[in-house]
């Protein structure tokens, strides 16, 4: 039997409470606070799945209630939607420097609601099972691999593959969230040919998955790789990814980008700089990209501390 999702509700406009409550209701048990130190204690009490947070409220906006959950180590992995009437770009800049994940402008429509929240509560569930992955994931044959050539084909393989990278990485869990990223990406965008703004499409007509296995079984696609060159330095570990795509404009995507904040997807890469590696470099066209992590002398692969 399934648990049902807990989302918290934060906003001292009682009209708003109601209206997400009735759109969200349904489908999620759902937690209300009116002001920011309501919200405080809830999260810590109740740890919810989702927060939708209000940015403008008295006495606590907001950007404080967002920041110092973040900072409390009890709540900090619990992901935060802002809603807001303020489409500012600064303002959304602030909201993601203090770990807000997306942002919903008011009035809210109710199907993009919808979308968002299940978008993200699928993230934290792929999330943690990857790392659950991770942590079980005990082939020692890998812990003395210096150099090594890999290549994939489809994205089952490259979720296994970056489960199996992630071991050679001082800290894995953090790891192993990047270099999916970056092989998904190779074999989607790359290889497959799917843009963003296809993807955006797909997304929201819940055709996304059904997409990418359509493509990966046209002809022109079957003998398409995505080649992973691993090299273990004595003061870092480089990741060089290369697909066979047209490669893209990769520059727009190394930050997450204001006007792509409302957006369900597109801050992959700058989250995996920000998260997983110490560098990324795209070279060639695009279709290359080096992944770098910083290494102490005394790192072991398999260690996650």
């Amino acid at each position: 039997m399934s648990i049902t999702a807990k989302l918290m509700l934060v906003d001292d406009s009682p009209g708003h409470i109601s209206l997400l409550g009735g759109i969200l209701e349904a489908d999620y048990d759902i937690l209300v606070a009116n002001n920011g130190e309501q919200a405080l204690a809830l999260a810590a009490a109740e740890l919810p799945d989702l927060i939708l947070l209000d940015v403008i409220m008295p006495e606590m906006d907001g950007y404080e209630v967002c920041q110092r959950l973040k900072n409390d180590e009890v709540t900090s992995e619990i992901p935060v939607i802002f809603t807001t009437a303020n489409s500012n770009p600064e303002e959304i800049v602030k909201g993601l420097e203090v770990g807000a994940s997306y942002y919903l402008t008011k009035p809210i429509d109710s199907k993009i609601l919808k979308a968002v929240v299940k978008s993200v509560l699928e993230d934290i569930a792929d999330s943690k099972n990857l790392k659950e992955e991770v942590d079980a994931n005990e082939d020692g044959y890998f812990d003395y691999l210096d150099r090594g050539f890999f290549s994939i084909r489809t994205t089952d393989d490259a979720h296994e593959l970056a489960v199996r990278l992630a071991r050679l990485c001082p800290d894995p869990q953090r790891s192993v969230l990047g270099l999916l990223e970056l092989l998904m990406n190779g074999v989607e965008h790359g290889n497959l040919g799917i843009t963003y703004r296809e993807k955006t499409i797909l997304n929201e007509k819940d055709r996304w998955k059904q997409e990418v296995n359509r493509r990966l079984q046209l002809p022109e696609n079957l003998n398409k790789k995505v080649v992973v060159e691993y090299e273990k330095l004595d003061d870092e570990l480089r990741f060089l990814i290369v697909d066979e795509g047209e490669g893209f404009d990769w520059e727009p995507y190394m930050e997450i980008d204001p006007s792509r904040v409302f957006d369900t997807h597109g801050r992959g890469i700058a989250m995996a700089l920000k998260v997983s590696f110490d560098s990324i470099n795209y070279q060639n066209k695009g279709n290359e990209v080096l992944a770098v992590i910083k290494r102490n002398s005394d790192d072991k692969p398999n260690e996650s501390q």
